[in-house]
């Protein structure tokens, strides 16, 4: 067997032996990616020589097999750090000290108020009280348990994952149809109805692209288990996710009681002054935007400190970083902050508007008539758009995050360059023809919709005296929604993070896969040849 087999079959030896002299060589050229050319000088395949040119080198000073001070910030190394997209960050800081001082008020007019101390006894019969808290307690344990049983799921069983949740996702969206059909709760039946057929023509859709997702699901994982603190950083997030979703759930009710307006809320004063629905629905809306904003740069951030422990893994695997994780996270909270919360805005703000068109659009269903049901077509149609533009924005932040993550540039510049990078490079055939992230966005919405099904049976249960008109069921089964959805996303957002690195890698130096990664590159070719026209 010749040198150059024994190479691309994965000799460790022989790939030892050349890393040194080849490993970063693309680096060190004009070009991140030199085309093959023909007698001619013409490129083969219709490559050419793009205009954004190659991404900065990773390394300044490529490492020795045995440099035990070799790290992250020396194999990514900023040649003149700065801190990205400050403006942004300090935006940021100033809606969370303002969330902070809406939140402090508002508990503690709560501790004044009817704040009730249980599920039945609490005398507070004009808005959410003590019952609520406690049913968005039990939504958040929910969230938890299934989020991290979710993760473990994925963790032993990579290759059967994506049927397990189709299937799972399948069943749940059409029982939970019936049963909002058969109860008479007209408005989620429907949805959910729509949902589950639009699952079903997916997941059809699907069937010829899984394996080569399962193979990139397992690759994912299995370098999880191997390097960095893949599933520590995933744990983390989530408990600061769940924290989040616990104090934004208190703030939310707080400020029900301590500024409804009703004579007998004692917050209130004789004339009235210090409560209005006004007051409530303008704190509403900023303490529910700034959630989504503070729980996106979180799930942001997660997803940043992952791709800096990948993107290692890929241009280093002989000899991996010191303290990858560690310098990755240093970068996302320092200069890559301010670029992380620009991200996280954008897509905070349409979610936002998502869920105003869900809470108006199940209002309009219960009013009934021609037109509450002209108006909850109306909002669906909204919300479809909105969908849209939001997996637009997610698309290209995911992959504009893995290259702030290795190489700190600022926001706009690291979008504009990936996305160009993805659809020169033909990686947008591999992005588009996996699976994993769209899966991973099914299994948070599973554990979102499992939150607002219990929180519509509490409420039939308990019956609390605020909701004896049916006139808060929607609020409360959104927000429920919305805490068991984002929870769900920050836990499964490391899964796809390694995936998305890897792609933008490959498309920046795709040499390096056929080089340094032969046998994942040729299991690639063989579940899916399409990859050669994007690999070379």
């Amino acid at each position: 067997m010749g040198e150059a087999d024994k190479y691309m079959q994965g000799d460790p030896q022989q790939q030892h032996q050349n890393q040194g002299q080849s490993q970063y060589q693309n680096h060190n050229t004009n070009n991140a990616y030199n085309p093959p050319y023909n007698g001619n000088q013409q490129p083969v395949n219709g490559y050419q020589d793009h205009p954004y040119g190659p991404p900065p080198p990773y390394s300044f000073n490529p490492p020795q097999a045995h440099d035990e001070k070799y790290s992250f910030n020396d194999a990514f190394k900023l040649e003149k750090p700065k801190y990205n997209d400050w403006w942004a960050g300090i935006l940021f800081l100033v809606a969370f000290a303002g969330y902070v001082a809406i939140s402090g008020l508002a508990i503690h007019g709560y501790t004044k108020g009817f704040s009730g101390d249980g599920i039945y006894d609490d005398l507070n019969s004009f808005s959410l009280n003590s019952n609520t808290i406690i049913l968005f307690a039990f939504c958040l344990v929910i969230a938890f348990v299934f989020s991290i049983g979710y993760v473990w799921l994925a963790r032993l069983f990579p290759k059967a994952f994506i049927w397990i949740t189709g299937i799972l996702n399948l069943a749940w969206a059409l029982g939970t149809a019936i049963y909002y059909l058969i109860v008479g709760y007209w408005s989620a039946g429907i949805v959910f109805l729509i949902f589950a057929v639009f699952l079903i023509f997916a997941f059809w859709t699907w069937i010829g692209r899984i394996p080569f997702s399962a193979l990139m699901l397992k690759t994912s994982i299995d370098v999880s288990k191997k390097y960095g603190h893949v599933y520590i950083v995933s744990l983390i997030g989530g408990f600061f996710a769940t924290a989040l979703a616990a104090w934004f759930s208190v703030t939310l009710v707080a400020i029900y009681v301590s500024y409804e307006p009703s004579p007998d809320n004692p917050r209130c004063s004789v004339s009235g002054n210090n409560c209005s629905h006004g007051k409530v629905i303008g704190l509403v809306v900023y303490v529910t935007f700034a959630m989504f904003w503070i729980s996106e740069w979180l799930k942001n951030t997660v997803h940043t400190i992952i791709a800096g422990v990948y993107g290692s893994w890929y241009f280093s695997p002989h000899n991996f970083p010191k303290k990858a994780t560690r310098g990755a996270a240093k970068r996302a909270l320092t200069y890559s902050f301010g670029s992380i919360c620009f991200g996280s805005l954008i897509v905070a703000f349409i979610q936002f508007l998502k869920q105003v068109c869900s809470v108006l659009r199940s209002q309009g269903a219960n009013e009934g008539g021609a037109a509450g049901w002209i108006t909850y077509a109306i909002f669906c149609v909204l919300s479809c758009i909105l969908a849209i533009v939001e997996w637009a924005v997610e698309f290209v932040n995911r992959y504009a995050f893995c290259h702030i993550a290795l190489y700190g540039k600022a926001y706009i510049a690291s979008a504009k360059d990936t996305w160009r990078m993805i659809k020169d490079r033909g990686i947008d055939a591999l992005v588009n023809d996996c699976l994993v992230g769209p899966v991973l966005s099914f299994g948070a919405i599973f554990i979102g919709y499992a939150c607002a099904l219990f929180a519509y049976l509490y409420l039939l249960e308990t019956d609390p005296p605020y909701n004896s008109d049916g006139g808060f069921t929607a609020v409360i089964m959104a927000y429920a929604f919305l805490i068991g959805f984002q929870i769900g996303h920050v836990f499964t957002t490391p899964l796809g993070s390694g995936i998305d690195t890897i792609f933008v890698a490959a498309g920046w130096d795709p040499q390096v896969m056929i080089r340094d990664h032969p046998e994942l590159y040729h299991e690639m070719v063989r579940v899916y040849p399409r990859v050669q026209q994007a690999i070379h």
